[in-house]
């Protein structure tokens, strides 16, 4: 039985006698997957994303892409399960959601004039079989040396305060940014969908 907090979002949700499932709540990452056109559930996972000490931003996302995986496993022991998880990287500081609005203005402050690395892991466990791959996507953004104003402008328009690094790519956020480069822009909307898709092939999942 699906609970409350897992979605079906797509008519019937067999895919290869497996079960696909997004471990994530975020409507983000929801709508990325559903680009694929794969039938699939989402289950929350209950996980803490605090960064360990001495921790590097990379492998913070890559451990943390991994328990949110194994987390919904024991509810799903027959299913290839999503997990994945974004950490910025800042002048060696790591930055995550600033969840305020307060937060938001010190972050974009930090960042604005410099390039900031977002490191978005990706994680698919076949809990059949315990086949674990895991890879990360590295994008690199650099914000315009943004007024106070511009910056006060932006939040009160788009608040996206559950973002790492307090802006949509996808969105208005877009404004900010003077370059982007790197592996996947949809890695930094939350989901590496061109590292998904081959880690789906390894397992014998065919989109067309």
């Amino acid at each position: 039985m699906i609970r409350e907090s897992e979605k079906s979002h797509v008519k019937g949700i067999v895919l290869s006698s497996q079960l696909l499932v997004l471990a994530s709540t975020s409507p983000y990452r929801c709508e990325l997957l559903k680009r694929l056109q794969l039938p699939f559930t989402t289950a929350s996972p209950d996980v803490d994303e605090t960064p360990q000490p001495d921790e590097a931003a990379r492998a913070t996302s890559q451990r943390l892409s991994q328990e949110k995986a194994r987390a919904v496993a024991d509810r799903y022991p027959d299913a290839l399960i999503i997990g994945s998880d974004q950490v910025a990287l800042l002048e060696g500081q790591q930055i995550g959601k600033p969840l305020t609005h307060d937060n938001a203005v010190r972050q974009l402050r930090s960042m604005r004039g410099k390039t900031t690395c977002f490191y978005t892991a990706l994680t698919l466990l076949n809990s059949r079989t315990g086949r674990i791959q895991t890879e990360v996507a590295e994008n690199y953004i650099t914000l315009r040396n943004l007024t106070d104003e511009e910056i006060e402008g932006y939040l009160l328009k788009e608040q996206p305060y559950n973002c790492a690094g307090s802006a949509k790519s996808e969105g208005l956020g877009i404004a900010l940014m003077s370059s982007m480069t790197g592996d996947d822009p949809n890695a930094l909307i939350g989901l590496p969908l061109i590292l998904l898709i081959e880690m789906l092939r390894r397992e014998n999942v065919k989109l067309f």
